[in-house]
């Protein structure tokens, strides 16, 4: 048994504080996903699509301005690959000679410009792949609350998937509110996001547990402070270099990826958040007690009473 000892953060002091916060994004967050909605991109809601090659790398913003000119609406234009590669998305009913089309917009200029590729993609499809992605994200949060209630403690599973539900939804909220494009890139990202804000939730509650069964105290919020600034520095030294990271991405990483990188930006700082102040005050809220990870000891015998064989 130890002692808990006093640590310059009181976390779990601030923990209404911090529930206000997450209340307040959650509520932003379903308001803007109600009335307003996402941005979905071409992948979810068909339209067409059209590859094409410079041997300069232009100017996107010039490209974008020329079609919309032109009358295409709803234009995206991003770098694939190469520099030199353009991927222009365009949310109109597929035309056999689309791709020639843009292309000879393009030359207008004098750019030497060659046509790759020109495909339609079916809103069929994209609500298809809408609906499994969504039932992905489900199944991700089903598999997570089964393994956390196997490891822990049901109590912990609770914890553990509100905080994910709150990941998710916040970082969802903010692309509806700011109408940042919504692909499958971006579903990706969110699943990424489980993984990472499960692995540090992991981990608080590996220490939280670990803290309860060796401590002397029954203080639970003091208990949950021990815990988590004992994982602290972990934290942030993983945090700040997966920012690090993922700032480079979207800095350097171009269109292709860059509602990739912004995702996974706001669900690491999310993430990091969700783990101390939803994860574990969680905890506090269920009513987690020190009976629910120790059981009690057998009474022992009374004193000349013999044992039943």
């Amino acid at each position: 048994m130890k002692t808990l000892v006093n640590r310059q953060f009181d976390f779990m002091g601030k923990r209404r504080i911090a529930f206000a916060i997450s209340a307040v994004l959650l509520v932003a967050s379903i308001v803007s996903l109600l009335f307003q909605q996402l941005n979905l991109g071409l992948d979810f809601t068909g339209g067409t699509l059209v590859e094409v090659r410079y041997t300069v790398a232009p100017s996107l913003d010039a490209i974008r301005q020329v079609l919309e000119q032109a009358g295409f609406r709803d234009v995206s234009v991003q770098t694939f690959g190469a520099s030199t590669e353009v991927l222009i998305r365009l949310q109109q009913a597929f035309e056999p000679d689309v791709g020639e089309q843009v292309v000879a917009l393009l030359r207008a200029d004098g750019d030497t410009v060659e046509l790759v590729r020109a495909e339609f993609v079916g809103a069929q499809v994209g609500e298809q792949l809408r609906d499994q992605s969504g039932l992905g994200l489900l199944v991700a949060l089903g598999v997570v609350m089964l393994y956390v209630a196997f490891r822990f403690q049901y109590k912990f599973a609770i914890g553990a998937v509100l905080a994910l539900f709150h990941d998710v939804i916040v970082v969802v909220g903010i692309f509806s509110l700011f109408q940042f494009d919504f692909d499958l890139t971006v579903m990706a990202a969110l699943l990424a996001v489980i993984g990472y804000s499960l692995n540090d939730t992991i981990v608080v509650y590996d220490r939280i547990r670990e803290t309860i069964r060796t401590s002397r105290i029954d203080d639970m919020p003091a208990i949950f402070n021990e815990a988590i600034n004992l994982t602290l520095s972990r934290t942030l030294a993983t945090s700040g270099t997966t920012l690090l990271v993922l700032m480079a991405l979207l800095l350097l990483g171009g269109d292709m990826i860059h509602y990739f990188a912004i995702a996974l930006i706001l669900g690491v700082v999310v993430g990091t958040f969700s783990s101390i102040y939803v994860a574990a005050a969680l905890l506090i809220a269920v009513k987690l007690e020190r009976k629910d990870l120790i059981p009690p000891k057998k009474e022992e015998l009374e004193e000349g009473e013999e044992e039943l064989p």
